[in-house]
């Protein structure tokens, strides 16, 4: 017995289940830091460096909810597995090279019916091939199981005994396949490791939503108000957990899409709604959390991966009529009739008619009712800016969902504002045959603002072949992507074929064919429709068609038009970008020279929007924006040469 692969058995390691169990029983306050526990070798190398003492000795017992390891008892030793030498890190293969390398090591071992002998060759086939977490993953989602028993038994033997990350993470991505309820405890503390929590809530997912949304939310939440619930969840508080519940703020800068949707999971929202009576309180935060969801900005759509989805809606609409028809009550009902009507929401799965039920209830509150002079009320002309505003927006959004005639085209193109609150910006919903395109094909942000893709004849269809841009990722095309089509006539019909993702796999699309007329009376209407505009954005609209009628307003000072509209920060001014490239005015820009950014805040006056417009538009002619204009990017050396104050944020970045 000279040979390595002859001695390596009998030094055993510490699985890292038990050391998930360590780590969790001496941490001061019962919870891991914010990326979870590190695994032992960074461990000890952090214990070391901080000169600690490593803690030893397994702990007497689990918490509650946490399985005791078996390599702890008598019966079941852990699985042996030494620690490996240096090794020259294997060469970086491609993804689909690593990820053919572990489904060829691994599917052989799937079938053997001795889990233990099976989890040592795991060990074995893995160590060495410096294969990447990703790769892993898919290749072990897609393993032929052949033999499910068999590939049950051996994902046990991993997750509870295996001694390095691959072995462990094998048995995971088995779990997410096969696991039961059993396999809980065991993967819940293995999430609480640095690197396992992200593939452990996937397994959990299918197993358990509640306790896969605490592992989610426990990774992710850091402070404020969401980590306070977070924290009375772990510690099964129920009481504070329901009280806090009702405290946190559901706005972008406390939570997002996937947060909101992981805690309506954790707190089990929609059996607190079964409860008779339901607090008012908690059924509006239960309007804000799906309003949350639904949201466009996010990595996918939440609200469509949210189990309880429609139990919710059903259970929010049923009991709306006690909710106090105040400002913020009205515009949980407006933002829920508008998801309702185009968003993703259409896409969930309703049975037949359910959904327009819902909606059709939610139109006869006595809250919805009253909508076609809501913004022009007493109510709506008291209070703050942001609360006028949000008066205007619910009066707006109701004529949109309850107002319009019902349209009966294979098409419907709708400009559509979601609650001022929220700050996002207006976003095209394009539905084919009642199911919105975007969040169904592309899902990682919203489709381009009617100001975009409609102005200038953006979705016109002619004889000679388009491609248009339909959606971009809300982290911009170059991180995520963006979502294109080609627009052609053919006769007496409308083609949208082509489709394409600029990152990603294509999306599975094919030819969509539209009655020619009908497609052209729906562009036109929408150019048409106003009613998503407030005033700022009527004003962004009136200057884009200026600038686009004359360029020359801007050209005359070596400037190109970069964006117009509303500003992000304050929805009732206005911002204009352009760019300072030299050798403009006479067509010769140094293309590789420096230049300059420069954007134009204009705050709210109260003058209408055609007033303003025709302001704007006059001062662009007769003076130069870069004499009051502000630098925003560009060339910090060349603004600073030129005499204009570089931006000390943007210096920092």
């Amino acid at each position: 017995m000279n040979a390595p692969e002859e001695r390596e058995p009998l030094t055993p390691r510490t699985s890292l289940y038990d050391h998930a169990l360590r780590q969790l029983h001496t941490a001061p306050d019962g919870r891991p830091p914010g990326r979870g526990f590190p695994m032992p070798d960074t461990a000890r190398a952090e214990r070391a460096s901080k000169s600690a003492p490593p803690g030893t000795g397994a702990p007497k017992s689990a918490p509650p909810g946490v399985a005791p390891s078996k390599s702890d008892t008598p019966s079941g030793p852990a699985t042996p597995a030494p620690a490996s030498p240096a090794a020259t890190p294997a060469p970086v293969a491609s993804f689909s090279e690593s990820k053919e390398t572990a489904r060829r090591l691994l599917a052989p071992l799937l079938t053997d019916p001795d889990a233990e002998r099976a989890a040592e060759r795991v060990h074995r086939a893995l160590r060495g091939q410096g294969l990447r977490e990703q790769p892993l993953r898919a290749a072990v989602a897609r393993l032929p199981l052949v033999d499910p028993a068999a590939a049950l038994a051996l994902a046990r033997r991993l997750v509870r005994h295996g001694t390095t990350a691959a072995a462990v993470g094998v048995g995971i991505g088995l779990l997410a396949r096969l696991g039961e309820p059993e396999d809980i405890p065991h993967l819940r503390v293995l999430g609480l490791l640095r690197g396992f929590v992200r593939p452990v809530v996937e397994a959990l997912d299918g197993l358990d939503r509640p306790v896969a949304a605490l592992l989610w939310l426990g990774a992710h939440v850091r402070e404020g108000e969401p980590r306070a619930l977070v924290d009375a969840l772990i510690r099964q508080d129920d009481p504070g957990a329901r009280r806090l519940l009702l405290e946190v703020p559901v706005e972008r800068r406390t939570m997002g899409a996937e947060c909101a949707r992981r805690i309506s999971e954790a707190v089990r929202l929609a059996d607190l709604l079964r409860s008779d009576p339901v607090d008012p309180r908690l059924l509006a935060q239960a309007g804000r959390l799906l309003v949350m969801m639904a949201g466009p900005y996010d990595s996918k759509v939440e609200i469509l991966a949210h189990r309880d989805a429609v139990t919710l809606y059903e259970e929010v609409i049923a009991r709306a009529a006690s909710l106090p028809p105040d400002l913020d009550h009205r515009t949980v009902l407006a933002s829920l009739a508008l998801e309702l009507h185009s968003g993703a929401s259409l896409l969930l799965d309703w049975p037949a008619g359910r959904r327009e039920a819902l909606l059709d209830a939610l139109g006869a509150l006595p809250a919805t009712r009253e909508r076609a002079s809501v913004h022009e009320s007493d109510a709506a002309r008291r209070g703050s800016a942001d609360d006028r505003r949000r008066h205007r927006w619910v009066g707006q959004t109701l004529r949109q969902v309850f107002g319009a005639p019902p349209r009966t085209g294979r098409l419907r193109v709708e400009g559509t504002v979601r609650d001022p609150a929220y700050r996002e910006p207006v976003e095209t919903r394009l539905l084919i045959g009642g199911r919105p395109l975007v969040p169904e094909h592309f899902g990682k942000g919203p489709a381009r603002p009617p100001g975009e893709l409609l102005a200038g004849g953006g979705l016109r269809a002619t004889a000679e072949a388009r491609e248009v841009l339909l959606a971009e990722a809300w982290c911009t095309e170059g991180c995520c992507g963006a979502l294109y089509v080609t627009i052609r006539r053919e006769g007496d019909e409308v083609v949208w074929s082509d489709w394409r993702r600029s990152l990603g796999t294509r999306p599975s699309l094919g030819e969509e064919r539209f009655d020619a007329l009908a497609y052209d009376a729906e562009i036109e209407r929408a150019e048409a429709d106003r009613g998503w505009e407030w005033p700022a954005a009527a004003t962004a609209r009136l200057v884009e068609e200026g600038l686009r009628a004359r360029p020359d307003l801007l050209t005359r000072w070596d400037l190109r038009k970069g964006w117009t509209g509303a500003d992000f920060r304050d929805p009732e001014a206005n911002t204009l970008s352009f760019t300072y490239w030299p050798g403009l005015a006479q067509g010769r820009r140094d293309r590789d020279g420096p230049w300059l950014q420069f954007v134009w805040t204009l705050p709210a006056d109260g003058a209408p929007p055609a007033a303003r417009a025709v302001a704007v538009l006059h001062r662009l002619a007769t003076e130069d924006p870069k004499g009051y204009a502000q630098v925003a990017g560009g060339s910090a050396e060349y603004a600073r040469e030129l005499g204009y104050p570089w931006p000390e944020t943007t210096e920092r970045r």
